[in-house]
């Protein structure tokens, strides 16, 4: 039904019949803030996305619409420069970055819709630059491959749009493969898929519906103290060049006598990083309650050691321990805010939402969002 009225949409503001692209926002099943110490992510595409349609025009303006917004814009290929609104600088970050990298495009129309929720931290700019790259990529036959597309997205975000990130919403919006998760690598980007088996059991996400102003500058923090922590190992042993590489013996020796809370955070890391490969390991074996135990030692991890959940997020992963059709949950994203995931037996969804929700209203006087959700492919043209 989207797919129709994204269509007659186009039609109605730019009367030209368009191509459409779909592209996935995503989850982590595991492994948080490991990306920037060069550690392993297990990302998975989920089937709630972001839609654009596109056509040539004859000329080299850029004509724009966004539904969620009910707004329009308009540029010049040869004049694009960053605006207020974010969901135009994913878009024009995109044209800009094409003509960087050398490729030729002509002017467009774009109309972009989704059913991504807002402020949920399922990526949704990463789905924007990622629908509108390959959009682009298929109007005017261009080569490039799946990973420029990554890099293409990734740097939008860092220039144009101006959100330090990594690459990781963008490779997961673009490699995404229905059924399965990704393990990759974030140091050599070597990936391999693993069938996400659920047996009866669905992917849940609980957003708290808060905001916290500071999680990026908090996120930052944590960052350095993670480097100051990879500093002092790499004072002592020359060859480690990454959190990835270090392990509990060398923060014991080099790290721990001389900052506790940063021995703290690189212990996260490298313990997150072991969970990862554990988890990796319990999917292929089919055993997805292992997988769930992972997620709560992950959470607490997050809580105790990295130190970036909030009360919020607490209340829906303590909730849910004690519940025998859960098998595990955590918060998910840089952390403040956002969703929790959650592994729930699926003729017990409705039991679950009605429970959490309700304790949660109770206990903070607002309104929890929920979403079931289940795997996806990956950036797809669709029309």
């Amino acid at each position: 039904m989207i797919i129709e009225s994204i269509e007659l949409a186009f039609q109605t503001h730019f009367n030209r019949v368009p191509i459409i692209v779909r592209s996935p926002a995503r989850i982590n099943i595991i492994g948080e803030h490991t990306a920037c110490s060069d550690g392993y992510v297990m990302p998975v595409a989920i089937d709630i996305a972001i839609y654009v349609a596109v056509s040539r025009r004859n000329d080299e303006e850029i004509h724009l619409y966004a539904e969620s917004y009910g707004e329009a814009f308009q540029a010049k290929l040869s004049d694009l420069k960053q605006t207020e609104k974010d969901w135009v600088n994913y878009i024009l970050g995109v044209a800009d970055q094409l003509q960087k990298w050398g490729y030729h495009i002509g002017g467009f129309n774009l109309y972009i819709d989704g059913d991504v929720p807002l402020g949920t931290r399922l990526s949704s700019s990463a789905a924007i630059a990622c629908a509108t790259g390959y959009a682009l990529m298929e109007l005017f036959s261009l080569s490039a491959s799946k990973l420029d597309l990554v890099k293409i997205a990734q740097m939008t975000e860092q220039g144009f749009a101006g959100v330090e990130n990594g690459f990781i919403d963008q490779f997961a919006a673009v490699f995404g493969k229905r059924g399965n998760a990704i393990l990759l690598d974030c140091k050599s980007m070597f990936y391999d898929y693993i069938p996400l088996k659920l047996n009866g059991y669905q992917l849940v996400l609980l957003n708290t519906n808060i905001k916290y102003s500071l999680s990026n500058s908090a996120s930052t923090l944590v960052r350095a103290q993670c480097e100051q922590g990879l500093a002092w190992v790499k004072a002592n042993i020359s060859q480690v060049t990454s959190l990835s590489e270090v392990n509990i013996k060398m923060l014991d020796k080099y790290v721990k006598h001389k900052d506790i809370d940063v021995y703290r955070k690189c212990k996260f890391i490298i313990e997150e990083n072991q969970r990862i490969i554990s988890a990796a390991e319990q999917l292929k074996n089919g055993n997805l309650k292992g997988l769930g135990q992972a997620m709560f030692q992950a959470h607490d991890g997050l809580r105790e050691f990295y130190q970036v959940s909030c009360k919020k997020l607490d209340f829906l992963v303590d909730s849910v321990k004690s519940l025998p059709y859960v098998l595990g949950a955590r918060m998910m994203g840089e952390g403040f805010d956002g969703c929790t995931l959650s592994i729930v037996k699926e003729e017990k969804i409705d039991e679950f939402i009605e429970k959490i929700t309700q304790a949660y209203e109770d206990e903070f006087s607002k309104k929890l969002d929920s979403y079931v959700v289940e795997t996806d492919d990956g950036v797809t043209l669709i029309l």
